[in-house]
């Protein structure tokens, strides 16, 4: 389907993009040249295909939970830069 000028200028506003006319010249050839292969493939003859969205099956691919141990409080606080009893200690950010 080759598109004329009118229609790339038209798909042009649609698309809220400003061309130059060099590039409203190679758009309307490149446009074309998809519309065309679009064409061959609407040639295709997919009766009995059902439509899909998906061409392979799914599967999940979440790691299951699992109950794991979690470290102890003088392990977490080991590498902390400043602490004060079993706590993290920070800056104050309020005043």
């Amino acid at each position: 389907m080759k598109l004329n000028r009118e229609e790339v200028v038209h798909i042009a506003l649609l698309a809220r993009l400003g061309l130059t006319e060099t590039e409203l010249d190679r758009f309307s050839e490149q446009l074309s040249n998809i519309l065309e292969n679009f064409e061959v493939l609407q040639q295709a003859d997919t009766t009995g295909i059902l439509p899909t969205a998906q061409s392979i099956p799914l599967q999940n691919v979440m790691k299951g939970d699992e109950v794991t141990p979690s470290l102890t409080q003088s392990q977490i606080l080991a590498n902390a830069p400043r602490r004060e009893d079993n706590f993290f200690r920070v800056r104050a950010v309020l005043e």
